[in-house]
């Protein structure tokens, strides 16, 4: 099967999901801060969580893979984690033990990203395992938020504490690869751009 041809398009059906998620974000904190719906917040988090497959999805279905996309989807996806995390952790829903690494790693995983931008390289690849890690950490957050519900928290709770620690885990292990994988693509420039600097070996260096 041959790879999706990745396009400079902006105006897609899968950007627009991606977009649609991204605009929940300040909703979500309304909706927790503002008017103190939990229940409401909770809600919109649990929905934005299943979508999080929907653009990537439909991009590959649709031949619709674009820069933006692949810039857009983890972008999403780490804003709404940071978001459901800090705002669960101001009104107590998430534990400060799984809340403070998990802020700490999406902190760090902005500052990978923001040094890749300014040395103008590509955006990482999405691995696997850290959609994997994404889906449990998803799934542990929404579970914290389901238990603070009183009839819900005995079920929910184990639940929570149980996804959490692994997803942590996992979230952070991949975060090691991402770096890896940024260290790489930062080599790979510096080797790119070194003959240019230096000239040819055996010929004049270039004029500064």
């Amino acid at each position: 099967m041959l790879p999706a041809q990745v396009s400079d398009r902006i105006l897609t059906f899968p950007n627009l999901v991606s977009f649609i998620r991204l605009a929940a974000v300040p909703v979500f904190w309304w909706l927790i801060l503002g008017v103190d719906d939990i229940a409401a917040a909770t809600v919109l988090f649990v929905v934005v969580s299943w979508t999080d497959w929907i653009d990537g999805y439909l991009a590959r279905r649709l031949s619709q893979v674009t820069k933006l996309g692949k810039a857009l989807d983890p972008v999403a996806d780490r804003l709404m984690i940071a978001s459901a995390v800090i705002a669960g952790l101001i009104v107590d829903i998430v534990p400060p033990v799984i809340a403070i690494p998990l802020i700490a790693r999406e902190v760090y995983m902005v500052g990978v990203t923001m040094t890749l931008a300014y040395r103008k390289t590509p955006p990482l690849e999405v691995r696997h395992l850290g959609k994997l890690a994404t889906f449990l950490v998803y799934g542990s957050i929404q579970s914290f938020y389901i238990a603070a519900v009183p009839f819900l928290k005995t079920v929910f709770l184990p639940i929570a504490w149980n996804t959490s620690v692994s997803g942590l885990l996992l979230y952070w292990w991949v975060t090691v690869q991402y770096t890896g994988d940024a260290r790489l693509q930062l080599s790979q420039l510096e080797s790119h751009a070194s003959p240019r600097r230096g000239g040819h070996p055996n010929g004049p260096a270039e004029e500064s």
